[in-house]
């Protein structure tokens, strides 16, 4: 667990030279460096993300002290920026860490006593000249020049990003996704970013078009402001929008005319980044990933619900005394009639307000089947909603994404298909709206045949909220599936 030394929130600037880099991630550009800091006697630990790193080079970092309970103060930089180095102690440090193909510390330090600190200039702009040192014929002399170069290309990169108003942290997954092209096509659409980098949404991407100097009224703009305004509308649990609330929403959230918008709907129809469909006579708009999800998980609903239970016949009326006698609770008829239904039904979805008995029906199937031998496994979108679950049926829950085991490396889950869920039967609970395009892409995928009792406030409950998690909880075929 990390806490901060000082109580004080303003953000510090540290600049020095990187003596070691202690540990570098590759994919998501996260470093823990330890660097010789102006005004400081001991070398100072900084932890921040870069594309590439290696000692010998100049880091100038923003941010603010922590302590960590292992591993002491450290300078954690939610700015890094990074110089090649003009020492030659420190030019041979950084040619002798293997940042550039072809240069060990053998031939580092044979460079660096032939040409000195002017080393990156003869790379650059006399190549011809590296074979003047002993060793390096035209093969290692080719692979030098291309180690420059390329790294004179994220460095090209990064700046323009920084300069752009992008974090050290975006900036790298930017460079990841992009490559030597990042520049390129930031340049010509930055509403890309909104679509392409994970964390990055429309609101970092028009920051970063308007420094570029793209106008408000750009159809880029406009278009990207569509699928905006869609995703504002996910966060009450839509999947689309009428037209006739579509267009005035954008040109509210983009303060542009009425006729561009109307203008950019058309273009983004015609290149299928959004979808229309008539919805109970209503002409809507839908972001296509969702789109499809959405008919994904309703075919893949109705397919579920037909079919066998996954255990033997349990007769309702013997069942539900029992477990009233066990409970020592009355059911309500509604309740009773709700038990009934969920002991001889594949999917279930169990809604109403707070207070209406939806835990108490939940824990009385959960009686009734485990004590038939059922092997149950609960989950809930949140920890929270996980550990209440947990409280209020005695049974261990977890988390959606534990209980899949994400996968950080992929951002995929280990739980599919191949490696199914071991339980007969899955609880969810508090189900609620989020992301869901890439579900319905996975739909496909998983032949999962669980029963479902969905329980959760009557205003969540809606098919959408399904798209989200529905076809990755696949479980041991057949089963049970309780939201």
């Amino acid at each position: 667990m990390l806490q901060r030394a000082t109580p004080s929130a303003a953000t510090e600037v540290l600049a020095g030279l990187v003596e070691r880099v202690t540990f570098h991630n590759e994919e998501n550009g996260f470093c823990v460096l330890r660097v010789k800091a102006r005004g400081q006697r001991d070398l100072i630990t900084v932890l921040g993300h870069a594309a590439t790193i290696a000692a010998g080079e100049f880091v100038q970092a923003s941010g603010g002290w922590i302590n960590d309970r292992v591993h002491g103060v450290q300078f954690k930089a939610s700015f890094l920026k990074i110089a090649a180095p003009t020492t030659a102690e420190g030019i041979e440090r950084y040619l002798g860490s293997g940042m550039i193909r072809g240069i060990g510390p053998v031939y580092a330090r044979k460079l660096v006593r032939a040409f000195g600190e002017a080393v990156f200039e003869i790379i650059e702009q006399e190549p011809g000249r590296l074979r003047e040192v002993t060793g390096i014929g035209p093969k290692r002399a080719g692979q030098i020049i291309a180690g420059w170069a390329e790294q004179k290309v994220i460095r090209e990169i990064m700046l323009f990003l920084h300069s752009n108003g992008v974090g050290t942290s975006r900036a790298v997954r930017i460079y990841k996704t992009y490559g030597a092209d990042a520049v390129q096509l930031i340049s010509e659409n930055p509403y890309r970013l909104a679509r392409d980098i994970r964390g990055i949404g429309f609101v970092t991407a028009d920051q970063i078009a308007a420094k570029l100097g793209i106008e408000k009224t750009a159809l880029i703009r406009v278009r990207a402001g569509i699928s905006y305004a869609l995703a504002e509308a996910m966060d009450e649990g839509h999947c689309g929008l009428p037209v006739d609330e579509l267009a005035p929403l954008t040109q509210k959230l983009l303060e542009v005319p009425a006729a561009l918008v109307d203008i950019a709907l058309g273009l983004e129809l015609q290149e299928g980044t959004i979808i229309a469909d008539d919805v109970e006579e209503r002409r809507c708009i839908f972001l296509a990933g969702l789109y499809h999800a959405e008919r994904e998980i309703a075919e893949h609903l109705r397919s579920l619900a037909d079919g066998n239970l996954p255990w033997p016949w349990i007769d309702p009326e013997k069942a539900i005394p029992w477990v009233e006698a066990r409970t020592k609770l009355s059911l309500a008829d509604s309740q009773i009639k709700a038990l009934r239904t969920a002991l001889l039904s594949k999917v279930l979805v169990i809604t109403g307000g707070p207070g209406v008995g939806k835990t108490t029906l939940v824990n009385s199937l959960l009686k009734i089947l485990i004590a038939k031998g059922v092997v149950v496994a609960l989950c809930a979108p949140t920890g929270r909603a996980a550990k209440r679950l947990s409280e209020s049926t005695g049974i261990e829950a977890k988390t959606i994404h534990r209980l899949l085991e994400t996968d950080p490396r992929t951002g995929g889950f280990r739980r599919n298909t191949e490696t199914p869920l071991d339980c007969d039967l899955l609880v969810m609970t508090r189900p609620r709206w989020s992301t869901c395009r890439w579900c319905g892409r996975c739909c496909a995928r998983y032949r999962a045949e669980p029963l479902c009792c969905w329980s959760g406030m009557s205003t969540s409950c809606r098919l959408s909220d399904l798209v989200r998690y529905w076809p990755i909880l696949s479980t041991r075929a057949p089963c049970r599936w309780c939201v």
